[in-house]
């Protein structure tokens, strides 16, 4: 691991996830860029001192000289978003797969350079865009993919916080002032930290990809340096057309991601605090639920659950969901095998690249007085 050392919160959610199916030894770090800190944090974690580094430089370049039934295999890097690239690259030229954090880069540039990488080097890559991991996000994805719902019209998605309706980066709370700093996030504050989460369910779950935006994008606590709101209308390569909003001054509201899909024949709906269930509304006939662990549903939403019918799984399965499957499809690769389709189902370098596209697309929308603008890569 790469970042995620002592007063890190992602850092400690990658590491539970990764050990929860048993598919992962934690086996060197360097778990902060202050080499007391990295110690002090690879000691608490019970690693061998030898194996705690003080750079991630050092890390690759110690581990590739040991043996390899002993040497690292992934490296997981849940560092801020501009210590994303380095690592990353330096990782897969060393020979390792690498688990990344969103979003993937500080920049499209690097997200474009990665991906060349990532294609040359023969590894696997996975970005952890967690909330494709839950098994009722996968079933709405095929219930979609199966036609059942007819042509996709309309795609609703928001993701509502309100953890930053004051200004919380001027004192001690670290998660506010990294999140909020141009020279650690990038461009984007409140689209770049969860409007990439909203986007890749987007398309994730109905299959198409935006093709234009229009953005409006706001700054509403005074002083604050980048964008912690904003709305986007969006059009997709089949012609439909949507709406997603991101907002993280929404006073009172959690972390309550929701995506609404409609097609000719009916449409679905998942929110994040029922992450179990699955609404599909029909056009002719009466609505239905689905949920997590039935018999009934698809082998994705099957491969992806832990426990039967009426037994929670959250976040940090739907987390744990994405270390797994690259699990398996790192051990098929190393046995010179074929993962399953299920095992594959988990986002990747493409993601990463049309999400870093999707940040400064919005925000030049969002500076723009032309407003609607082609989304490119």
């Amino acid at each position: 691991m790469i970042g995620g050392g002592q007063g890190a919160f992602i850092g400690a959610v990658h590491r539970i996830a990764a050990q929860l199916d048993g598919e992962y030894e934690l086996v060197c770090g360097a778990f902060s860029s202050n080499p007391e800190k990295s110690k002090a944090s690879g000691t608490l974690l019970g690693l061998a001192p030898e194996r705690v580094y003080s750079s991630y430089k050092e890390l690759f370049e110690k581990e590739k000289q040991l043996p390899e039934e002993e040497r690292v295999q992934v490296i997981s890097i849940v560092t801020p978003n501009h210590v994303h690239f380095e690592p990353a690259k330096l990782a897969l030229e060393s020979g390792f797969h690498v688990v990344l954090d969103k979003p993937m880069t500080f920049s499209l540039q690097e997200a474009l350079e990665l991906r060349e990488v990532v294609e040359k080097s023969g590894k696997l890559f996975c970005l952890t865009h967690t909330y494709t991991g839950y098994p009722m996000v996968k079933e709405a994805k095929q219930l979609v993919a199966s036609g059942k719902l007819g042509k996709i019209r309309k795609v609703y998605v928001e993701y509502p916080q309100g953890w930053l309706s004051k200004f919380e980066e001027g004192g001690d709370n670290k998660q506010a002032s990294w999140r909020t700093d141009p020279s650690q996030s990038g461009i984007a504050g409140a689209m770049g930290d969860i409007g990439t989460h909203a986007f890749n369910l987007a398309e994730y779950v109905s299959g198409l990809e935006v093709t234009q935006l229009c953005a409006d994008i706001n700054v509403v606590v005074e002083g604050r340096q980048l964008d912690d709101d904003g709305a986007v209308l969006l059009k997709f390569n089949n012609g439909a057309s949507g709406v997603l909003f991101a907002t993280q001054v929404a006073a009172g509201e959690e972390n309550n991601i929701k995506i609404r899909v409609y097609g000719e024949e009916g449409g679905l709906e998942w929110q994040q605090s029922d992450e179990n269930t699955l609404l599909v509304k029909w056009l002719s006939k009466p609505a239905e639920i689905y949920r997590t662990g039935t018999g009934y549903v698809s082998s994705y939403a099957q491969h992806n659950s832990r426990t039967p019918a009426g037994h929670p799984e959250g976040y940090l399965e739907a987390f744990a969901n994405l270390y797994r499957n690259f699990a398996q499809s790192v051990r098929a690769q190393i046995e010179g095998k074929e993962a399953k389709a299920e095992s594959k189902d988990y986002p990747g370098v493409a993601d990463g690249v049309r999400g870093m596209a999707f940040i400064e697309q919005v925000i030049a929308s969002g500076k723009s007085d032309k407003k609607w603008i082609d989304f490119t890569i």
